[in-house]
């Protein structure tokens, strides 16, 4: 990619992965970050494990074809719609971002992929996302559908009234769709990283606010919370444990660094 004159969150996320979809200024942040904190590329690849288990879950063991990934940065490094056609054919997936260049590029990279889509749009407009032409195109309104928030709404912040924001999302989906969230927290990090951490963030269009487990629990409000591994009650847990065939060993630093859940509308 060309460098841009600003680093992009999806641009540092696509580093920490390993990818090639980001600049040199995405590169240099990310860098910054990962001096502060060691466990920040743990971190990217425990979400990003967070997210194709719990796409798989729910395109194989419950069931369902269509997705709205919203906030999805780059669809690189097995993304969504590569998990859901794993699970069988007629999968369907919306992409939205944000960002201009990762909605340019996603549709580079999803040329001749069929039944997939990527549109530019705020997360703060889901009426706008769900009467998309290329989400009614791709998305049978009558039928349970997967709404995928990964690592978005942190960079949302508590002005905005993100809880809001996802109640309008839930009331919008039919009886027997899902809602899967990560989401950054400082709970497990040192308040001087931290701080340095947010102020590396801070000079992308997107700041994030990260928040503690009982504000990520609230986003639930209403749902049937899934069991995160097998012998869980129902919840919310660190991301690297959510759908971990053995969590003693899933469990790290990195995936302290972000909660993960998966509920579903009665």
């Amino acid at each position: 990619m060309d460098d841009a004159a600003a680093p992009t969150a999806a641009g540092m996320y696509d580093y920490y992965l390993g990818g090639t979809a980001h600049t040199a200024v995405d590169r240099a942040a990310a860098e910054q970050v990962a001096q502060l904190l060691p466990e920040v590329g743990d971190a990217a690849w425990a979400n990003r494990g967070f997210l194709q288990r719990a796409v798989k879950r729910l395109a194989g063991e419950l069931g369902v074809r269509q997705f709205v990934d919203i906030g999805s940065g780059l669809p690189t490094q097995r993304n969504t719609h590569d998990v859901v056609a794993e699970a069988g054919t007629g999968g369907r997936v919306v992409y939205v971002d944000r960002d201009p260049v990762a909605v340019a590029r996603g549709k580079e990279l999803l040329t001749g992929t069929d039944g997939v889509t990527v549109i530019q749009a705020d997360l703060r407009e889901p009426e706008v996302i769900w009467d998309h032409p290329e989400t009614q195109r791709l998305i049978d309104r009558s039928q349970p559908v997967a709404v995928l928030m990964v690592a978005v709404l942190h960079f949302i912040p508590d002005a905005d009234d993100p809880w809001g924001i996802v109640r309008r999302y839930v009331d919008l989906i039919p009886s027997g769709s899902f809602l899967a969230i990560s989401h950054g927290t400082g709970d497990y990090a040192s308040e001087r990283n931290r701080e340095a951490i947010l102020k590396v963030y801070a000079s992308t269009p997107t700041p994030p606010t990260d928040r503690s487990k009982s504000e990520v629990e609230r986003f639930f409000d209403g749902l049937e919370l899934l069991p995160p591994y097998p012998g869980a009650a129902p919840g919310v847990t660190f991301g690297g444990l959510w759908g971990a065939d053995n969590p003693d060993d899933a469990d790290s630093d990195g995936s302290r660094l972000f909660y993960a859940g998966v509920g579903r509308k009665p």
